[in-house]
């Protein structure tokens, strides 16, 4: 019933660990069951080993959390050697995060994940807020499409993802315009949205209260501006194109799930809800089963993008 399928990915359940959210690979598997997941992303990694951002680099905020961690991670090297032989034992799909800051970046870290014949597909943060020069090529449809273009041809034939952000400057149809660009470079399926870029001060001591200054704003608080990007980049283009979205942002309830897969999306992102609840993800496919049954239909691939007009 909650099968789904992102670019000939097959996924026994529409819920995936968000990048960053759930460990350099299985940390999870502690307090989740992964046979129960239908994906998880791994922590973004880079050509190098990264220390991140000095503290305060996580924070609370009304409805949200603000965060600036900086791409820590052990580096491609540290990542192949330590965390690839452990991708077959993982009980779901495993989806490898690349970042970088230059198109040689990615490509060297999607051609290390190339060698890890088990894992099922690969996304690429091309929008990280949260650390200096993270956001370009989220930025710039023709700096995209050079990218993914670069990284198909390294990864191969299997699936390809790309993770947009959720503010473009310029004209609203800017995320549609990104996502058109990734699709046509190569690109499978697509992630919305990455953090809101957002900045929080401190008024007593009138300082930034990130040292970062700036981070990526995430959980409820953005939810409603996730749903409005799902649904403009199915309606004006992933729906005929036959391109599949998954939804992230704010997901901490069921209904949360079912609003994204309303507005278009064929899986959803869980990343600031495992922090706010370890079980949200049980939670939300459980409510999912109930949904689908209540209304009428035989998967969950029945009712994505199916929004009724008021």
């Amino acid at each position: 019933m909650l099968r789904t399928t992102l670019a000939g990915l097959d996924l026994a359940w529409p819920i995936v660990l968000a990048a960053g959210t759930a460990g350099v690979l299985t940390e999870t598997a502690d307090i989740l069951d992964l046979s129960r997941i239908g994906a998880v992303v791994t922590k973004s990694i880079t050509p190098e080993p990264r220390r991140g951002n000095l503290p305060w680099r996580v924070l609370p905020e009304r409805g949200a959390m603000l965060n600036a961690i900086g791409l820590a991670n052990p580096g491609i090297d540290a990542f192949l050697r330590e965390y690839a032989p452990k991708i077959g034992a993982v009980a779901c799909p495993v989806i490898g995060s690349a970042a970088g800051f230059s198109i040689e970046d990615y490509v060297h870290v999607v051609s290390g994940f190339a060698l890890c014949e088990k894992m099922a597909g690969v996304e690429l943060n091309v929008s990280c807020p949260n650390v200096h020069g993270g956001v370009e090529f989220g930025a710039d449809a023709g700096a995209l499409g050079e990218l993914v273009r670069a990284c198909r041809e390294a990864w191969g034939s299997r699936p390809l993802i790309v993770k947009l952000p959720p503010v473009v400057i310029g004209t609203p149809t800017g995320i549609v315009e990104l996502a058109e660009a990734a699709v046509q470079a190569g690109a499978g399926a697509l992630t919305l949205c990455n953090t809101v870029p957002a900045m929080s001060i401190d008024v007593h001591e009138r300082r930034p209260r990130l040292a970062n200054v700036t981070g990526g704003l995430s959980g409820p608080a953005i939810h409603p501006i996730v749903t409005r990007l799902i649904h403009l980049v199915y309606q004006r283009f992933a729906r005929e194109a036959g391109v599949p979205i998954i939804g992230l942002g704010g997901v901490t309830r069921w209904e949360d799930a079912a609003a994204f897969v309303l507005a278009g999306a064929s899986a959803v992102g869980i990343g600031t809800g495992l922090f706010i609840d370890t079980k949200s993800p049980m939670k939300v496919i459980r409510g999912l089963e109930c949904w689908v049954r209540r209304q009428g239909a035989a998967s969950i691939d029945q009712l994505v993008g199916r929004l009724e007009r008021p």
